[in-house]
């Protein structure tokens, strides 16, 4: 595969460009990595089941092949790393209790700004 990038006239004549196709299907995984895996992916994840990355970074096609396979295990340690759940924890009363009071104080500024009304 050509690549783009750089290497000058270098690049127009040789192939160094390099596309891995992983394909997850032929693996047993847990439902909670491919979820996490296919968000991670993005539209690197095809709908076959195929993660593509391509590596055209460096000059030589062997370093392109390293940054890959690289970039595929980074891909599946995020991936396999679980999400914590969050714990919803209740509002303290004082913090519930001190923002009503902001709002009135608010609304109390706002009301003494407006025009007098001498028809009530």
């Amino acid at each position: 595969v050509r690549a783009s990038g750089p290497g000058g006239q270098h690049v127009n004549k040789t192939s160094t460009a390099v596309i891995l196709q992983y394909d997850v299907t032929n693996h047993n995984y847990p439902d909670w990595f491919m979820t996490q895996l296919k968000n991670e992916c993005g539209g690197l994840f095809s709908k076959e089941g195929l993660v593509r990355l391509k590596a055209q970074k460096y000059r030589s096609q062997a370093r392109n092949k390293a940054d890959a396979l690289n970039r595929l295990i980074q891909l599946f340690n995020k991936s396999s790393i679980r999400p914590k759940h969050r714990k919803k924890t209740q509002t303290p009363q004082r913090a519930v209790e001190k923002r009503i009071s902001n709002k009135k104080k608010l609304s109390e500024k706002k009301k003494l700004r407006q025009q007098p009304n001498f028809e009530e």
